[in-house]
């Protein structure tokens, strides 16, 4: 339920008329409307205005100077990104100056004149979460008995500007909107909101404005087509992801049991899977309908189909005698996993960068010319250099790509071997980088989230951690989250080197793992490369599962099965990062990291006593249980939460503002 203001001039000033004759105001009531408004206030009181905030209605605001596409104020209500968002246009000549950094106004008025982005576009969408901080910029706006040059709307933004409101913002692209003052600038801009067509424009901006050079070249060339298909066919953002993932399911299944013929077959599902991965984003995008849910979704399912995908590999090479495809898949999950973690905690480092008021002068270390180096190369878009960046990371278009490539034409070790040597190489490029790049930016982000929950610390960790804080030294977590995982790295190796003979040392090492990466659990984690900490206790957590497996003869299957559930498990902690969900229901449920290796740590202790049920050793019955337990109570507890928070975000409110501020995922646009 949305309420839209539609602010207009000061009393006295004569609104503009249309082509038609109709005064401009009035055809803008009607294009809110149009674009989902519940209803429509027509005021140029600021003091209504802030009386409207206080009732917790998301609120659609609009100045009486816009001539723009219908469809530009849907996809300002809409977004899925928020919950603030402004339009922002390119032109800055009209309308109030801002400045924009990751898709966020960092400054409004005369602080963005120096170097604008641009010009506010007079549409506002406010969600509960800011409602208060609206309410009070209209107050002292009102208060300030701004100009009569000064719109309204423009007063509004700029007093909410320098509140801690983080707005962000929405461009134009292929559509029209135009701030206008007088006949001939509306005369001008309804000829250019005439000439475009907008269901068309509508259908391109639902590919992404930049992808990955694979998607660019070879999916989102054709995709809309299949995008507009499945709209008249009525299916839903989320009924396409799950025929993506039956498509990978069934590629999976011809890399692991096909021959030659089945394994070109499962390369071509495996493409059109991803077509289909990237239609459901499109679709979301050309039918706006999004949910946090449907986000969610879609990153697990991503995720998912690609370690279904790993798993047929494995039994593949398994099958055809080519070797240890199980221990190939589960590094590659491993690392692809650990990569992705550091990923969505470097952007949340970026926004929180930009937040923070600019520093006077620049480093000028290597981290702040890596810095500006990579904004010249991301500005020239299509540039060789850009390609060349935005592909060595290895993007998930690129992987899909590799994988169905090398299948087809060798062998699914061949697809593995790759997937490992790429994804490695770019682990260390973007790793390097992004290290002396967080150095430069003198921010944390660790400090402004829910640390406990994101290193996922279970009661052992916290015990551990409250002692911590006497023990001198320990105000460092990452050093002491590194040496965890390199203690776990040597069990790894001595259960590599010495099999069964490395059971001992695993009681005592993961010991050691969970004193190392709990004494700091506790303390602040504000070091400018804290950031790694998260990322760094996957790792730790991983590597002691895959050399308790190694140690206790565990069969791969379930030592494989229980990192698909912990990637899942800690994907959806992830997701909920990036989109600013609240803390999971049943989180508790899953019982940390400490004391999951716990668990499994005494687990292979008591082998070492000959302690069996039914033949089968303890070890292989916890790795089993705990997937089978994580799985359930993790997905369980994701869907509940993500339901609700859809639920409360439709229920109206009466009262002061409630909910998650959701933002936008990083790895593509929320579904539903």
């Amino acid at each position: 339920m949305t309420l839209a203001i539609l602010l207009t001039a000061p009393a006295g000033a004569a609104p503009l008329h249309t082509g038609d004759g109709s005064p401009l105001p009035t055809r803008l009531a009607d294009q809110l409307r149009a674009a989902g408004a519940d209803d429509v206030v027509v005021t140029g009181d600021l003091a209504e205005v802030a009386r409207l905030a206080r009732r917790g209605e998301p609120l659609l605001l609009c100045g009486d100077d816009l001539v723009a596409h219908t469809a530009v104020l849907r996809h300002v209500a809409t977004s899925p990104v928020g919950p603030t968002v402004a339009l922002v246009l390119a032109e800055p000549d009209r309308g109030v100056p801002v400045r924009e950094d990751r898709g966020r106004i960092t400054a409004v008025g005369a602080a963005a004149v120096d170097e604008p982005a641009g010009a506010f576009g007079a549409v506002l969408r406010v969600g509960r979460p800011d409602l208060p901080a609206l309410a009070a910029a209209a107050d002292a706006a009102a208060a300030d008995g701004h100009s009569a040059a000064v719109a309204p709307l423009d007063a509004v933004l700029t007093r909410l500007g320098r509140s801690d409101t983080t707005v962000f913002v929405h461009r134009v692209r292929l559509l029209v909107a135009r701030r206008v003052g007088n006949a001939a600038e509306l005369a001008a801009a309804e000829r250019e909101v005439v000439a475009v067509d907008s269901d068309a424009a509508e259908l391109k901006l639902s590919v992404k404005e930049r992808d990955d050079f694979f998607t660019t070249y070879f999916v989102s060339n054709w995709s809309p087509r299949v995008t507009r298909l499945a709209a008249r066919l009525g299916l839903g953002p989320s009924a396409v992801t799950a025929i993506s993932v039956l498509f990978a399911v069934a590629a999976a299944a011809l890399f692991a049991f096909g021959g030659r013929p089945a394994l070109v077959v499962g390369a071509v599902l495996l493409y059109l899977g991803f077509v289909l991965d990237c239609v459901d984003g499109q679709l979301a995008r050309y039918t706006r309908n999004f949910s946090a849910f449907g986000g969610w979704l879609d990153t697990m399912a991503d995720r998912a189909k690609e370690y279904v995908v790993y798993a047929g590999l494995a039994v593949g090479v398994e099958r055809s005698g080519l070797g240890n495809g199980w221990a190939l898949a589960i590094a590659a999950m491993v690392l692809q996993t650990v990569r992705h973690m550091t990923d969505a905690w470097y952007g949340a480092l970026h926004d929180e960068a930009a937040r923070r008021p600019r520093p006077a002068a620049p480093s000028g270390g290597l981290g702040d010319r890596l810095s500006r180096a990579s904004t010249r190369v991301q500005a020239d878009t299509g540039s060789v250099s850009y390609w060349l960046k935005r592909t060595v990371v290895f993007p998930i278009g690129e992987r899909w790509a590799l994988i169905a490539l090398t299948v087809a034409l060798f062998n699914p070790l061949v697809s593995l071997v790759a997937v490992l040597v790429w994804g490695g190489l770019a682990f260390a490029y973007t790793g390097a980088l992004r290290t002396l790049r967080a150095r430069s930016m003198r921010v944390a982000v660790l400090p402004t989230v829910d640390t406990t929950t994101h290193r996922d610390d279970g009661p052992l960790a916290r015990l551990i951690g409250a002692a911590g804080r006497r023990v001198p030294g320990v105000a460092r977590p990452l050093p002491l989250a590194v040496l965890a995982v390199l203690a776990a790295a040597g069990l790894l190796v001595d259960a590599v080197v010495a099999g069964p003979q490395s059971r001992p040392a695993v009681l005592v090492v993961t010991a050691l793992v969970l004193v190392l990466a709990g004494l700091p659990s506790r303390t602040p984690h504000a070091g400018p490369l804290d950031w790694l900490v998260p990322a760094a206790l996957r790792a730790a957590e991983y590597l002691v599962v895959v050399a308790i497996g190694l140690a206790a003869g565990v069969p791969p299957l379930f030592t494989f099965a229980l990192l698909f559930a912990l990637a899942l498990h800690h994907y959806d902690l992830t997701a909920r990062l990036e989109k600013r969900a609240e803390r999971r229901p049943m989180l508790a449920f899953t019982l940390g990291w400490d004391v999951r290796l716990l668990v499994l740590a005494l687990a292979v202790s008591a082998e070492l006593a000959s302690i069996e049920l039914a033949g089968i050793g303890l070890a292989s019955i916890a790795v089993g249980a705990l997937a089978a337990y994580l799985f359930l109570v993790s997905t369980v507890g994701s869907i509940a939460g993500w339901v609700t928070a859809a639920a409360d975000a439709r229920r109206p409110s009466t009262g002061a503002p409630t909910g998650p501020a959701l933002a936008g995922s990083t790895e593509g646009a929320v579904k539903g």
